[in-house]
C-alpha cells in the first residue's frame, strides 16, 4: 500500500464513521501538495460511485490563512450533487464533520473552459451568472488540526453548499466592494467584502479555471464554482440557523438539524 492510499483510507474511514482522524501529514509531510492532490483523487474516484461532480470550490483565498499554512496560492476541491442543499433548507447534522459556515459569491458557468492558459477575458465571458452562496465546510481531521496537505487531501475541507435564488450578471455586482454580513441565530458573526477573496472573486475563478484545465478536469457549462469566503468562517451547532446577506445579491439561509435522539 502506498502512503497516498493509506492517507486516503484514513480520511475515507473518518468520513464514513463520523470519527475524525489524525492529520495525514505524518504520511505526506506538510509541503507535498502534489501528493495531497493524489490522495484527493483516490477518494474522488470513490465519491463518483455515490454521486457526480457538479462544480468546484476554491479554498485558502485569504492571505492571512495562506500565511498561517505556509502557502502562497489557493487550493481546490470538488463539489458533488449530494452536497447541494436548497436555500432555506435543513442539512442533517449526521452528515456533517466539525462544521463551520462561510458566505461566498458563487459563479454558474455558461461555457466550458478547456485551456490551461485561458485569458481573463475568456473566463469572464464564460460566466453565466453569479449568486450568493453559503459553504458549509467540514474536516475529517480531528480538531481542525490541518496544514496544507491535510486540507487538500480532505477535498479542501468541503462538506455542503447552498446557492441563493437571486442570480445576477457579473457586470451588475461590485465584486470588490460588495459587503457581506453573516448572522447565526440572529446575531451578527462574520462580515467582509468581495476583495477579501484573493483580491476579487473573479481572480479566484481565473486561477481555478486555469488550474482545473491543467489538471484535466476543466470547468464545464452549468457547473458551480464557490469562489472563497468573504469573511471569517463561523462554527455551528445543532439547531442553528444561518442567514447571510451579500450586497447586490440578496439573502441566503440554511438550518442545521438537531442531533439524533
Amino acid at each position: 500500500m502506498t502512503i497516498y492510499q493509506e492517507a486516503a483510507d484514513r480520511i475515507w474511514h473518518a468520513r464514513l464513521s463520523g470519527t475524525p482522524c489524525a492529520p495525514i501529514r505524518d504520511l505526506l509531510g506538510d509541503s507535498d501538495v502534489d501528493g495531497a492532490y493524489r490522495v484527493q483523487e483516490i477518494n474522488t474516484a470513490r465519491r463518483l460511485e455515490e454521486s457526480r461532480i457538479v462544480g468546484a470550490k476554491i479554498g485558502l483565498t485569504s492571505k492571512v490563512v495562506q500565511t498561517q499554512l505556509g502557502v502562497h496560492q489557493p487550493d481546490y476541491g470538488l463539489l458533488f450533487a449530494d452536497m447541494d442543499v436548497l436555500n432555506g433548507g435543513t442539512v442533517a447534522w449526521s452528515e456533517l464533520h466539525q462544521p463551520k459556515v462561510e458566505a461566498e459569491i458563487a459563479f454558474i458557468m455558461g461555457r466550458d473552459i478547456l485551456q490551461a492558459d485561458a485569458s481573463s477575458g475568456e473566463v469572464l465571458a464564460a460566466i453565466e451568472c453569479v449568486v450568493p452562496a453559503l459553504e458549509i465546510v467540514g474536516s475529517r481531521i480531528a480538531g481542525w488540526d490541518i496544514r496544507i496537505t491535510d486540507t487538500i487531501a480532505d477535498n479542501a475541507s468541503s462538506s455542503h453548499f447552498v446557492l441563493g435564488p437571486s442570480a445576477r450578471r457579473v457586470t451588475k455586482v461590485d465584486m470588490l466592494n460588495c459587503g457581506m454580513v453573516l448572522s447565526l441565530n440572529g446575531e451578527e458573526r462574520s462580515k467582509g467584502q468581495g476583495r477579501a477573496c484573493l483580491g476579487s472573486p473573479v481572480s479566484a475563478l481565473i486561477w481555478l479555471a486555469r488550474t482545473m484545465a491543467a489538471q484535466g478536469r476543466p470547468l464545464q457549462a452549468g457547473q458551480v464554482v464557490l469562489s472563497g469566503a468573504l469573511g471569517p468562517m463561523v462554527a455551528v451547532n445543532p439547531g442553528d440557523r444561518c442567514v447571510a446577506h451579500i450586497e447586490g445579491l440578496g439573502e441566503i439561509s440554511v438550518d442545521f438539524g438537531e442531533t439524533s435522539a
